[in-house]
């Protein structure tokens, strides 16, 4: 069925999205453009994709009932538990299945961009298993904090090109993945969020909505319907968020809440709360919300979570944010670090980072007895176990 928050034929979420490219890479775009549906929708496709999602990546993921969470915030809270997949994120729905179109379409080289390194690591794992040459673009900076994920890549054979401009975080990443492929445009640039020249953003959203799609069925067995009353994920570029609330989007009747970076604060200088922050502008290929400054140049973001360190968030979102569909709501790193220490004290999980500002907003709202509320658990904190150590020691 036809939705209004799907995109137009030229990859259009009400203003937002679009493809603005160079001349050199509109083949390229307009190849997978011409193919990406009809490959995903494709019984051959369909029947692999699945396959390697149950017997390579671990799915369904499990939804879990939190009962002392529940307990303490006065509502029924399920996490939707996107950390036990292989590679423990979410990351890697998306890259099994672009894996798959790019081989479809004869591509040999990949190459990628990765903030907090879930996408890097779940990309070079997915070339490893097809045998085809990764390069992963990283921010310098992002290098540093995300150590573990950086070993991960090598070790599985991916060359990792660090962007060394700007902040040096996931922004550049991405710049320098385009430049590349600029240079390079037989190369197949797997994004890994909801951004990106259409149709990336329509592409990623679809091969996320499998964590939605689970969550139905998975509801309906445990609570006997399959709508939740609240959907919360958190939103960088926001592909977890699109994962899990793509199911739901045409029904209004489901609140969905997305949970951005409010770094120090976010009027503090030091944010990555882009729909506070920012306006209407075009980044990475795509019109859509982003922070900038008077002359339209792009403001550096900040988090402590490399994921949710962009300064600007899918289309798809923008349009959720701009005709109200979606909440956003935002957490401080703080709030965050109490999040995810408070969930693996009382739940015994520790989440990434960028999911612990999600659960930071638990606190924040006022919850009826029986509302039923997923929080998409989008990856482990095993990547972020270095930043938990220093606040753990403070």
């Amino acid at each position: 069925m036809k939705s209004k928050f799907h995109p137009d034929k030229n990859g259009y979420f009400g203003q937002f999205g679009g493809a603005f490219i160079p001349e050199l890479l509109h083949p390229n775009v307009q190849e997978l453009a011409d193919n990406y549906i009809q490959i995903i929708e494709s019984e051959e496709f369909q029947k692999e994709y699945k396959s390697l999602l149950k017997d390579y990546v671990g799915r369904p993921t499990p939804l879990y009932l939190a009962k002392r969470l529940s307990e303490k915030y006065g509502a029924t809270i399920y996490l939707k538990r996107e950390d036990l997949n292989h590679t423990g994120a979410h990351k890697v729905n998306n890259t099994v299945g672009q894996i798959l179109i790019a081989k479809k379409l004869g591509k040999t080289k990949i190459i990628a961009e990765t903030g907090a390194g879930q996408h890097g690591v779940a990309t070079a794992t997915v070339c490893a298993l097809m045998g085809l040459e990764c390069t992963v673009f990283m921010g310098e900076k992002d290098i540093v904090r995300q150590a573990p994920n950086v070993a991960r890549m090598k070790m599985l054979g991916a060359k990792v090109v660090p962007a060394t401009s700007g902040s040096k975080t996931l922004k550049d990443a991405t710049n320098e993945a385009i430049r590349y492929w600029i240079q390079h445009p037989e190369t197949f640039y797997l994004i890994g969020s909801v951004v990106g020249p259409a149709p990336h953003p329509d592409m990623v959203a679809r091969l996320q909505a499998i964590i939605s799609e689970e969550m139905k069925w998975q509801l309906k067995e445990k609570t006997g319907k399959e709508n939740p009353d609240t959907i919360i994920a958190c939103v960088g570029g926001g592909s977890n968020a699109a994962g899990a609330f793509y199911h739901y989007l045409d029904d209004e009747d489901v609140e969905l809440i997305a949970v951005e970076a409010a770094g120090l604060g976010v009027n503090s200088g030091e944010s990555a709360a882009t729909s506070q922050l920012g306006e209407v502008g075009i980044i990475h290929g795509s019109k859509t919300i982003l922070m900038q400054d008077k002359y339209g140049q792009i403001k550096e973001p900040y988090s402590i979570s490399a994921g949710l360190d962009y300064p600007g968030v899918g289309p798809l979102h923008a349009f959720l944010y701009e005709s109200k569909r979606a909440t956003f709501m935002n957490a401080t790193d703080k709030e965050a670090l109490d999040a995810a220490f408070e969930l693996t004290k009382i739940e015994g999980i520790i989440p990434a980072l960028e999911t612990a500002h999600a659960l930071a907003v638990l606190s924040k709202i006022k919850f009826k007895k029986d509302q039923v509320v997923v929080v998409n658990l989008s990856g482990r904190g095993d990547k972020d176990l270095e930043i938990y150590i220093k606040h753990l020691e403070e």
